[in-house]
């Protein structure tokens, strides 16, 4: 046998090539599908190693209701496609805007020409506002590492880093303002633990915070808790602050209004995938959830006045109401 024999008698046992666990679709692999496919190998075949983690995972994640058993929960896609890379650039632009927003507000002396009167109710939502987003952001990083799909862990993850890039800017803007009014927000600690008005909502956050189940708290922060905050903090609020000579705060706000949209649309892709094998529990999580943050939230609704059109795009309904015979 001479040497250029050797590939026709030695041919390889198979032809898979790199990526093989999406060669199904029969096409190069996208970016999005390459970076986030099936990177969890414990799913389904469990911890190397037993340790006390592995019966948390079991119980809270391989145990909970929601589960996608009709279809692989590889069937879910981020309506986005994010890669990291593809974050980075998009907020990125984000940042540079805001970076924009505050060049001007520090160039115009802009603080100086705000009401008084408005600015000590600012700064009584800017201050405690960080603490219930730090919450939310604790228990997005959870859900991330707890769910049973690697393209759910890095939504999850995402937004977990959005929610704290709004805290940090919260924190920057009211720093900001006390160039200006140096009492800005000093007693935010104090308004987040001890007055009346924030306390169910600082209840509901402790809650969230100690709800295990990665599923249910995937549905009580997503879809409850997220859009009436988001809806009244940072929509309605916005637009008050709008109306009361601060438009600059609403150019803050709407700098975050894509994130949000995004949040809610990658929710409700999720829970198609599932909502099939999981409708009760879906129903049962978004019933007593709903009642908690309408009780949390309602100390607020008298303070805002209703908002004006929503500068975000309607999320993306998921399908809990009764099948219609």
């Amino acid at each position: 046998m001479t040497f250029d024999d050797w590939p026709r008698k030695h041919k390889p046992p198979s032809r898979l090539k790199t990526y093989t666990h999406l060669e199904g679709e029969r096409r190069i692999p996208t970016d999005y599908e390459i970076g986030t496919t099936r990177l969890h190998y414990y799913v389904g075949r469990g911890f190397e190693v037993r340790m006390p983690a592995s019966a948390w995972y079991e119980k809270y994640q391989q145990g909970s209701p929601l589960r996608a058993a009709s279809a692989n929960w590889e069937a879910f896609a981020d309506p986005r496609q994010t890669t990291y890379t593809a974050y980075v650039k998009r907020q990125r632009a984000s940042e540079a805007h805001l970076d924009g927003i505050f060049r001007t507000i520090d160039a115009s002396e802009y603080d100086r020409g705000l009401d008084a009167q408005w600015l000590r109710t600012l700064s009584g939502y800017i201050g405690p506002l960080r603490y219930p987003l730090h919450g939310m952001q604790m228990v997005a990083a959870y859900i991330g590492s707890m769910a049973p799909s690697s393209r759910i862990t890095i939504v999850a993850m995402f937004q977990a880093a959005d929610t704290m890039r709004l805290v940090q800017r919260l924190a920057h803007r009211m720093i900001q303002v006390r160039q200006t009014e140096p009492t800005f927000g000093v007693d935010a600690a104090s308004v987040w633990q001890y007055d009346s008005q924030w306390q169910p909502l600082r209840r509901l956050v402790e809650q969230l915070l100690v709800t295990y189940d990665w599923g249910e708290a995937l549905v009580a922060l997503n879809v409850c808790v997220r859009p009436a905050f988001d809806d009244l903090f940072m929509v309605r609020l916005a637009e008050h602050a709008r109306r009361r000579g601060d438009p600059q705060y609403q150019a803050f706000c709407a700098s975050f209004w894509e994130d949000f949209a995004w949040q809610r649309d990658w929710t409700a892709a999720l829970l198609e995938c599932a909502f099939a094998d999981c409708r009760s529990a879906v129903e049962r999580w978004k019933a007593d959830w709903s009642a908690r943050v309408a009780e949390a939230l309602s100390p607020f609704e008298s303070a805002l006045p209703p908002g004006g059109e929503k500068p975000v795009k309607a999320p993306a309904r998921v399908a809990v109401e009764e099948e219609t015979p």
